[in-house]
């Protein structure tokens, strides 16, 4: 199966995504099925296409960095110039990414010492109820 083309629907299972994402990244031309009357084919190279742009979207770029970065595999330097770019676009995501996991880390501890003193208040609440009563 790997030279042949693939439907719609054995796209969907193989990378279990919707008919409808397939359509979508083909309307950002981020893929091009053969179309046969109403049928998408995908060739390998939309496989691999796919496979990229799922990668690159949980490393959480965005559609166009991602469309810019397939684009350059044409580029004839034997993927130099779109491994160089991807590398610069993944340096960035991952200091954002750093940036963001240092203040979920901040907010998750700010957040446990609130439920702290949370706990003693309603601790403290039931020793004064259980004294009064």
């Amino acid at each position: 199966m790997a030279d042949q083309v693939m439907t719609i629907r054995e796209m969907c299972d193989a990378f279990q995504v919707t008919p409808r994402t397939l359509r979508f990244y083909e309307s950002k031309e981020l893929l091009f099925p053969h179309r046969v009357g109403q049928k998408r084919l995908f060739t390998k190279r939309d496989r691999a296409r796919l496979k990229l742009i799922l990668r690159g979207k949980r490393f959480g770029f965005s559609l166009e960095e991602i469309r810019q970065l397939l684009d350059l595999y044409d580029a004839g330097d034997q993927q130099q110039t779109q491994i160089t770019a991807a590398y610069d676009v993944a340096e960035r995501r991952l200091a954002d990414m750093e940036r963001q996991r240092d203040e979920l880390t901040t907010a998750i501890d700010d957040l446990k010492e609130q439920m702290a003193w949370g706990r003693k208040m309603i601790a403290s609440f039931n020793t004064t109820r259980r004294k009064a009563g």
